[in-house]
């Protein structure tokens, strides 16, 4: 076991106001714990409230089920605005600007929204990916990949879904945002071919969901991992990307959160439980 994954026995979650119970969850469905009384709930470093009980529902069918994970990570997540301090007295008069933006201005901006838009292929995000291995936590257990997410819109989509807080995301496990964040680096259009997600779980069923999932290992491929030796997603414990297929059963990995920083692993088939497949450009 890697990083700070645990996997608990017994796990609620309340979908659309059904409630599943299973069997595992994953590293990151809820987070860190802003009250006193805080409770361990799995696949959790600490959570803000206990899991909600498990009620009576009729259990929602398996097309319902895809429905949902589908439109979870479907649009690419941005950075909230940080508020403005409002100065404490006003000028009499505004001083005139010219809000008018100079051609290198209007070049860049249109540039970067053109890269916003570009698939990235399979290596650059393993070029990517492989820049950031030796990033570690910090002493609060904090990453830019935590950092980062628990301040964009997506986190508040999740937090709706799986309960939790913004606080909560930065020292949860941070599997699935060191994922999300090479995905964004790279382009609004790649984030959306990858998917944008902390819960590995619901990541894994999304792109089952869009009929991209299997069992072989490729370059670029989201690779998802259950320590038990499964295939089921809801057992799925961690998610890195995979650089190569190693041969002899083994996978070449980068993966975050494991042993708290971004590693090179090499990994066995057996602790696999699937692969998900983007579309990157050049495929």
């Amino acid at each position: 076991m890697t990083g700070r994954h645990r996997k608990h026995t017994t796990w609620t979650l309340r979908i659309g106001g059904a409630a599943v119970v299973g069997a595992a969850l994953t590293s990151t469905f809820a987070l860190a714990a802003q009250a006193a009384n805080a409770t361990e709930t799995p696949g959790t470093k600490r959570v803000s409230s206990p899991a909600p009980a498990a009620a009576a529902a009729k259990p929602t069918s398996d097309a319902d089920s895809n429905a949902k994970f589908l439109a979870l990570a479907q649009a690419p997540i941005s950075p909230i605005a940080q508020p403005r301090t409002a100065p404490k007295t006003a000028p009499k008069t505004a001083p005139k600007t010219d809000l008018k933006a100079t051609p290198e201005q209007e070049a860049a901006k249109a540039a970067q929204a053109k890269a916003a838009q570009k698939l990235a292929t399979a290596q650059d995000i393993i070029a990517l990916a492989e820049k950031q291995v030796g990033t570690r936590e910090d002493g609060s257990g904090q990453t830019k990949f935590s950092q980062w997410y628990s301040a964009t819109g997506r986190a508040q989509e999740t937090i709706d879904r799986d309960g939790g807080s913004r606080r909560g995301y930065l020292n949860a496990s941070w599997c699935d945002m060191f994922v999300s964040w090479v995905a964004h680096q790279n382009g609004g259009k790649t984030a959306t071919t990858v998917g944008q997600d902390a819960w590995t779980v619901a990541h894994a069923k999304w792109f089952k969901a869009a009929g991209r999932w299997g069992g072989t290992p490729k370059p670029g491929a989201v690779v998802f991992f259950d320590w038990g030796g499964s295939k089921s997603l809801d057992a799925i414990d961690h998610v890195g990307y995979v650089v190569s297929d190693a041969g002899n059963g083994k996978v070449n990995t980068i993966e975050g959160n494991t042993g708290n920083a971004v590693q090179k692993k090499v990994r066995s088939s057996g602790q696999i439980a699937g692969y998900g497949y983007p579309s990157y450009a050049g495929k």
